[in-house]
């Protein structure tokens, strides 16, 4: 039967704590002392872990150098099965593998970032670990990279019990099991649900019985669904998937709905309305036309310019300046942010280009580039970076929903995030 590892990487102890207690009453095997969790609480996380859940703890130590020494301080702490990375040194593993033995502990070899995995994974069964695992890191995940096709290789190579790790949710845990893994370490999909303890059930279901469950989060999304991707995240999610970069304030809103499409670009002078309407024509369907207009104070977008806008089935409207027609706007169904509403509208004098790199308030926006508005503001997705930027959002927008769920248990922010043990000292 599969061994289903949760993977604990939280910076707070407690919080990692109150997460075990709920996986292991969903099922949970293993628990792990995520990297995240040992490097800010030590081998406290792991004694407290052992002492009050009695599962076989994994310390994920991802020991690189000196291997004697961390096994023995993690086996003493009271860890069963402890990581050491595949790129680490031969001789670190080999000594690492004899304290493990003197202790009566494991080791599992990570192969995250390995160039050869298969001939390393060969080559550490030959040294006596225990364990390799196939892993996909977090920051790899963000590119929509998962474990599977490495995994299907290892699986050929090795007899040893083979640990799989990288985005694993409760539709790809499945097919996990079917590409040789014996050990399905889950992190987010389980300790970033609202209900880990439900979450854990749902998961270990999935591995025993072969029947994929569907899951709305926890997945990451590839080119080809950028845009469903980006319609599940608000701009403050974005903004810090971003480090609180790439994001504009302070427009105003009209009309319903979140808007999320590819930048078509304007400049144009303060109530020159020509090359608002005529990027209208330069764009396609999906698109959001986004006009600067020097945060200028006479309107170049109105009502009609809306019509236009929505019959080529755009997006949204972006306008760095003033429009009017508001009442009339919000009638017309697609949403159109402005800095500022006033009755009077300028003259078509044609001045201006389509197409060309915006920089507004130090955001540059290009074409092409993803434009996200809805009540908090605009984020603007550098196209390049579309994939890693939503997949960020969308981890960022899980965390907080955990968040959410342990302040309406009855705590505070300030509290669930330790704000005070992790304020920089003055």
């Amino acid at each position: 039967m599969p061994i289903l590892q949760v993977a604990l990487d939280f910076m707070i102890l407690e919080r990692a704590l109150k997460a075990a207690s709920e996986a292991v009453k969903g099922g949970a095997d293993w628990l792990e002392a995520g990297t995240p969790l040992i490097k800010s609480a030590g081998m406290e996380s792991v004694r407290e872990l052992k002492k009050k859940f009695k599962k076989p703890v994994v310390a994920d130590l991802k020991t690189m150098d000196v291997g004697r020494i961390e096994v023995e301080m993690a086996a003493k702490s009271g860890a069963d099965i402890i990581t050491v990375l595949a790129l680490a040194d031969d001789e670190t593993i080999r000594d690492s593998v004899e304290s493990a033995r003197k202790y009566g502990a494991k080791i599992m070899v990570d192969l995250i970032n390995h160039p050869e995995p298969e001939r390393r994974a060969k080559e550490v069964e030959e040294m006596g670990v225990d364990y390799v695992c196939v892993h996909v890191g977090v920051d790899q995940q963000m590119h929509g990279e998962n474990p599977l096709k490495i995994l299907e290789r290892i699986s050929k190579v090795v007899n040893i019990p083979i640990a799989a790790a990288g985005g694993i949710n409760s539709e790809s845990a499945v097919d996990i099991v079917n590409r040789g893994a014996e050990i399905v370490i889950v992190g987010g999909a389980i300790t970033k649900a609202p209900n880990i303890e439900e979450a854990t059930r749902v998961i270990k279901e999935a591995i025993e019985k072969g029947k994929r469950k569907k899951t709305g989060l926890y997945k990451k999304y590839s080119s080809r669904e950028i845009r469903e991707a980006l319609m599940k995240v608000s701009t403050p999610n974005l903004s810090d998937a971003m480090h609180r970069k790439n994001a504009i304030g302070d427009f105003k809103k009209l009309g319903d709905g979140k808007m999320v499409g590819k930048a078509v670009t304007v400049r144009t002078m303060d109530g020159d309305w020509a090359k608002s309407v005529e990027g209208i024509d330069a764009a396609e369907e999906g698109d959001v036309l986004f006009v600067d207009a020097q945060d200028g104070k006479i309107a170049v977008w109105g009502e009609l310019a809306t019509w236009s806008a929505k019959m080529k089935k755009l997006a949204g409207v972006v306008i760095y300046g003033a429009v009017r027609d508001a009442e009339e706007i919000k009638k017309v169904g697609i949403p159109v942010f402005a800095r500022r509403i006033v009755p009077n509208a300028g003259e078509p004098k044609g001045f201006g280009e389509i197409g060309i790199e915006l920089n507004v308030e130090g955001v540059k926006i290009r074409p092409g580039d993803w434009i996200i508005g809805d009540e908090s503001g605009i984020a603007v997705v550098p196209k390049e970076r579309a994939v890693e930027i939503a997949n960020r959002a969308l981890d960022v927008m899980e965390h907080e929903n955990r968040v959410r769920e342990e302040i309406k248990r009855g705590s505070t922010l300030s509290v669930v995030m330790e704000l005070k043990e992790w304020e920089v000292e003055r």
